[in-house]
């Protein structure tokens, strides 16, 4: 049997399960994504009352990872692209970890907001590296179904955070929860970030990278371990042919037929947050609560569950469509379905109605952002930008993609809090915030964004330089 670190001149196959273990490695960044970001909504509960925050803190105590995660974004790419993006992952999960174990420990909220901030600086990382990785290291005909495994990977993350946290809440007294069981709750991480570290130590660094420092040789083996050494001759030329056209700075991002390129991918990454999504990630208890009077933590809890699931679920089902339906109209009938499902809910809300139905309309929400708009918009992100740019380009759409989801999660709990709003919308307002920016979504998709599905890399880009548009 051939070594699979030599090319010879025969036609050596590719393993799918290679490539398969080394993207589930690397999308394990965007699971810490999930669980770090996730974990508040259990806590926050809990953190409010032991700290008697007002509504402003609460937002920051919810909100101030995400401080770290527009440092950590804005940062991620130069170091990506510098020093290659399997170090910038490792460098995620020792952040990761630490914050984990400081975050179980804290006096005050000052010292729970600084570890706070240490994971959101891994997730910023995490949330730009992983899927560009993933996207470099893999063919372009199942690219789309790779880069999701991020995105499943995430809600996977959100999903067994929201477990763990039921599980150290259920049966316990609400004075235990709100003076120890968060600080479980926080500490859980610590497994999770461990896993990552050690198992990133086994995985290859991006060919795509390695080819850009002069590593040729180690690349084409890569290459060829992922999908033979016939696809690995032809990605290499693509890739040295790409290389050679580009300078490297951020200037070419200003240059024609670049410019639009860095606008579509900074709405697109706003755009995915300001619709709405975190609100439910991180408040879901607190919004459940509203729709069940006398709901006890645990039971809440049961129902963040559920939300979860149905994330993951139809997280799934998008990794087999997106390569197969498009990303366009997958953007197009997300971004529909979510508006739709936004002003129902802040219906309800206006209206004081608390049926079941209003949790069947947050779940379908949940559902149709899990199939479209959440994987879809990292999967576009991840294509779009100039090979040799790409770590610091990205870095520029992530990072507003944070600030978005900041301004987001810090805003929320002051506009549910806000007198004049309240009186007037019934709590309403936020809801229907959400679902107009859904319609921008969808008016901006159906404008801008070009078809990519089935297009390599080189060819993505080789589009953008030719046409400007």
């Amino acid at each position: 049997m051939q070594s699979s670190e030599q090319l010879s001149g025969g036609d050596q196959s590719g393993s799918i399960v290679f490539l398969t273990c080394i993207c589930l490695v690397a999308a394990l960044g965007g699971l810490l994504f999930g669980y770090d970001t996730g974990v508040i909504a259990g806590a926050i509960g809990p953190l409010e009352a032991h700290f008697k925050l007002s509504a402003a803190a609460k937002g920051w105590a919810a909100a101030s990872a995400l401080v770290g995660c527009v440092i950590g974004a804005a940062f991620a790419g130069l170091a990506s692209d510098r020093l290659g993006r399997k170090k910038v992952l490792i460098v995620s999960a020792v952040l990761f970890l630490i914050s984990a174990i400081g975050s179980a420990i804290p006096r005050s909220l000052t010292e729970l907001v600084i570890f706070r901030i240490l994971g959101g600086l891994g997730v910023g990382a995490a949330s730009m590296t992983s899927p560009m990785y993933i996207a470099e290291i893999s063919p372009a005909r199942i690219r789309g179904r790779m880069v999701s495994l991020n995105q499943l990977a995430i809600v996977s993350g959100f999903l067994v955070v929201y477990f763990v946290n039921y599980f150290i809440a259920l049966g316990q007294p609400q004075e235990w929860i709100d003076t120890t069981g968060w600080r479980w709750m926080f500490g859980s991480e610590a497994l999770p970030a461990l896993l990552l570290l050690g198992l990133l130590f086994f995985v290859p660094e991006s060919p795509r990278w390695l080819t850009a420092n002069g590593r040729e040789d180690t690349a084409l083996r890569i290459l060829a371990r992922v999908d033979g050494s016939a696809y690995a001759r032809t990605e290499m030329a693509e890739i040295r042919k790409a290389i050679q056209e580009e300078s490297g700075s951020l200037r070419q991002l200003l240059m024609p037929g670049m410019k639009i390129v860095l606008v579509i991918g900074i709405v697109l990454a706003v755009l995915q947050q300001v619709t709405g999504i975190n609100v439910f990630l991180y408040y879901a208890p607190e919004i459940l609560k509203s729709l069940v009077e006398d709901a006890k933590t645990d039971v809440v809890l049961l129902q963040t569950v559920l939300v979860g699931a149905v994330n993951l679920l139809f997280t799934i089902i998008a990794i087999w469509t997106g390569d197969k339906l498009g990303r366009k109209p997958l953007m197009i009938v997300g971004a529909t379905g979510m508006s739709i499902s936004m002003f129902v809910i802040g219906l309800a809300a206006y209206t004081q109605n608390t049926a079941g139905w209003v949790l069947a309309f947050i779940l379908g929400y949940i559902a149709i952002f899990a199939l479209s708009v959440g994987p879809v918009t990292w999967v576009i992100l991840s294509e779009i930008f100039p090979t040799k740019i790409r770590g610091r380009a990205m870095a520029i759409a992530t990072l507003c993609l944070w600030i978005a989801n900041y301004i987001i999660s810090q805003t929320f709990p002051m506009m549910d809090g806000n007198e004049w709003l309240v009186q007037r919308f019934h709590g309403g307002f936020p809801f229907w915030l959400y679902g107009a920016f859904c319609v921008v979504l969808l008016l901006f998709v159906a404008v801008f964004v070009p078809e990519t599905k089935g297009r390599s890399l080189e060819e993505i880009e080789k589009m953008w330089g030719r046409s400007g548009k």
